[in-house]
Formats: structure tokens, sequence, C-alpha cells
């Protein structure tokens, strides 16, 4: 009945924004009120668990997303962004475009978090489709579907770095696995699938990011200072993650943990984008927080969204669905793999968090692991290939696509709900192959 009830409201969610054009804010907490009514929580339980839902959320990743747009603001007012793009497409020229925007957003992927990626690469991609008169979602598909992949596959993020703690895996051969698996995967669900979006459009001529919108009164910076700026948080974070693993002083280590959060880089970059994006060129201090607050208000609405997912998400959970569904699967006869999959892939699609649902399928699965001989490198990735599965409305990382470029439901699902379907699939399909080709 929990399972029936769940899909109900799903379907309800959806009608909601699709049919009755209900902001989804609203949608959002209308949802998980009916939801936590029907799946029987308490009634007095009910305002503090949406309120959990919502801070935990937006605890996890609004300074992110806030310091990432002012960034992304600054980069594209100060130019910065069109001089990264020219000479990124001087090199890799109109014809190979998306295959560069796909690399660069691999190679990019790999140490920076997901949501600090989107928000750092969306005014680049946002430049180059503006020189060339292109798609943005044609040009956004391969770049995003990379940092999917490196996501859900790849250490150091977290649920592929959890996961293979759990299951006692290998965390370089995990790596090296979950790379050999994403090329292919990528080159598929991203470069391939983008073909289909040559044509899309937005809704209107608003964006969030405006790349046309150039306020700079002074000379434009260089590509090295443009490019410094905008991925400093990569830098950050690859040295404060590299740095713990060949050094044994507790202090440096200490140092590397509180530098090394996401939000303490994002703000470090802010920072420092102000001084080399604006005030080194002579902008003043007013006119950038002026891209600043501007940036603030664009994006509050994602950030509500973003909330309104984490109350349904934490209804769930709660509620017990998620350990109903899990109980449910561990009947079914198949390959444990395949399990795995599908068990992420269900949670995900219920919960609409990848961290979550691989957290969650890897904790019951642990006893499968330990009775059965599977290799828990490739146990970790069907894992993570299935925690991709399907992200739809109650995921935020499916709003922030839709609100950044600016494109329908329809669109959304047709583009940004196939192409995670695909990287899912494709994964655990390249993960049997690799499996057949090893043991």
């Amino acid at each position: 009945m929990s399972i029936l009830i769940l899909t109900a409201c799903i379907i309800f969610l959806i009608l909601q924004i699709a049919w009755f054009k209900i902001n989804p804010f609203i949608a959002f907490i209308i949802t998980s009120l009916l939801a936590a009514l029907f799946l029987g929580l308490p009634i007095e339980t009910i305002s503090p668990v949406l309120q959990k839902g919502l801070g935990e959320m937006l605890g996890s990743i609004t300074l992110i997303i806030v310091f990432g747009t002012c960034i992304g603001k600054l980069a594209v007012s100060s130019g910065a962004a069109k001089v990264i793009a020219k000479t990124v497409m001087n090199w890799t020229g109109r014809k190979y475009v998306r295959l560069g925007l796909m690399i660069t957003g691999f190679i990019i992927g790999i140490p920076l978090f997901y949501s600090v990626g989107f928000v750092l690469l969306v005014p680049l991609i946002f430049s180059v489709a503006h020189q060339f008169k292109l798609s943005k979602v044609y040009l956004g598909i391969p770049m995003l579907a990379s940092l999917s992949v490196a996501h859900g596959f790849l250490p150091p993020h977290p649920s592929p770095m959890a996961l293979s703690s759990i299951l006692k895996a290998d965390i370089g051969l995990v790596l090296i696995y979950g790379i050999i698996i994403a090329i292919p995967t990528i080159l598929i669900a991203g470069l391939w699938f983008s073909t289909r979006f040559k044509n899309i459009k937005t809704e209107s001529d608003h964006e969030i990011l405006n790349v046309e919108e150039i306020t700079n009164e002074g000379k434009l910076p260089s590509f090295g200072l443009s490019l410094f700026s905008a991925l400093f948080p990569v830098f950050g974070l690859t040295i404060t993650s590299l740095l713990p693993l060949i050094s044994d002083n507790a202090k440096l280590i200490a140092v590397c943990k509180i530098i090394g959060d996401p939000s303490i880089i994002m703000l470090l970059s802010l920072l420092l984008c102000t001084y080399t994006l604006g005030i080194k060129m002579n902008r003043s201090m007013s006119s950038v927080m002026d891209d600043y607050t501007q940036a603030i208000k664009d994006v509050a609405l994602i950030v509500l969204i973003v909330g309104g997912a984490g109350c349904l998400k934490e209804v769930m959970i709660v509620s017990g669905v998620n350990e109903t569904i899990v109980a449910t699967l561990n009947q079914v006869n198949i390959h444990p793999f395949l399990l795995a999959w599908i068990m992420a892939a269900i949670i995900r699609i219920c919960v609409g968090s990848a961290t979550a649902a691989g957290l969650m399928t890897a904790s019951v699965l642990l006893p499968l692991l330990q009775s059965n001989d599977l290799d828990p490198n490739l146990f970790v990735l069907s894992v993570g290939a299935g925690s991709l599965m399907c992200s739809h409305v109650n995921d935020p990382s499916f709003w922030m696509f839709k609100e950044y470029f600016n494109i329908s439901l329809k669109d959304t699902f047709k583009s940004w709900t196939v192409m995670e379907s695909l990287v899912s699939v494709l994964g655990i399909v390249f993960i049997f192959i690799l499996n057949a080709l090893i043991h």
C-alpha cells in the first residue's frame, strides 16, 4: 500500500506542475503534506519532518548554488566567460565543440562536486552557444552527462567514496573501472544523444546568466586569469583532497578538511573573483555587488524548489517507504549486480537523491556481497549506476537544469531525464561487459 501511495503522490506532483501550472515549490509542499498524511505519519510530526527536509537539503547546497551563480554572473559580465569560450573554441573548432565541452566536463567533474561543476560550467555553455548560435541544450547535454557520470561513478565524490567504504572496495580500482565504463557511456548518452536537440529553444529570452550582458567598464581579463578565477574551486578541491593522502601531518589534514569543504571553497573563489574579475579589471565594488544582487534574485526560485524536493524526500525516508521497496526487491532471484542497480534506481526515482539511493542500497545489500563471490569494485559501480536513474521532478538537479536552461517541463523530461536514464542503463550494461572481461 505504501508503494501505491508513493506512486500516486509522484503522479499528483507531476500533474500539479504540468497540468495545473502550480509553482513547483508550492506543489512540493502540498504533495509532501498529503504524502505524510496518507503514509500515516503522526500529525504533530509532519511539520518538523518538512522543516528538517527543507533545512537539510538547503543547508547542503544553498551556499554552493548562490556563490556559484554569483561567480558565473561576474564571469559573464566581466567578459571572462567569453574569453574562455573563444579560446577553447579556437582550439577545438565548431565541428568538435561538443566533444571539447564533454572532455572538459569530465576532467573537471572528477575532483569537483556536481553542484559546483554545474553552476561553474553553465556560463561556458551559454557563451559557446551564443558565439556559435547553437542550442544551449545541444551543447550542454555532453558536458552535463560527463559531470553526472563522475558524480555517480568516480571517487572522490561522496556517493562512490561512501559506497567504497561500506562495501570494502578498493578506491583506486573503483576509479579505474569507473573511468573505463564512463568513457563509452558519455560518448553515447552525451555526445550521440545530444544530436537530437539541435533546434530546441528556450521559452523566452530570459536567462539566469545572460551571455550578452557584459558590463565591464575596463579591460577584458586574459585567458589565464579567466580560467584560473573560474576554475579556482577545481584547484582548491584537488589540492585539499590530495594533500591528506600524501601527508601524515595532522594539522595539515585538519586545514584541508576545513578549506576543502565545497561551501568554503566557493566563498574563497567568490572573494578571489571579486578582485581578479572585478576590482583588478577597473570595476567599482558597487558594480560588482550589483551583479551579485541580481544573481541571487535570479537563483532564488531554484533554491526554493530544491528545498521543496527535500521536504518530499524526508517524508519518504521517515515513513519507511524505502525499506518496503528494499524488502520487496530482496525476494527477487536475479544477479546481485542487477539487483543492486534496480534497487538503487527505484529508490532514486522515489527520493530524488542519488547519494541517498546509493547509501540505502549499499547498506541493505552488504550481506549479499559478503555471502557471494562478487567483485566489490563493480558492485559499487552497479549501485552508482542505478542511483543516477530517471532524474525527474523530485530531483533538485532536474529543476536546476530546467531553470538554468529555461526550457519547458516537457523538453526537460525529453533531454535531462532521458540522458540520466541512458547514463544509468549504459552504466550497468558496460559493468556486465567489464565483469565478463575481467572474470
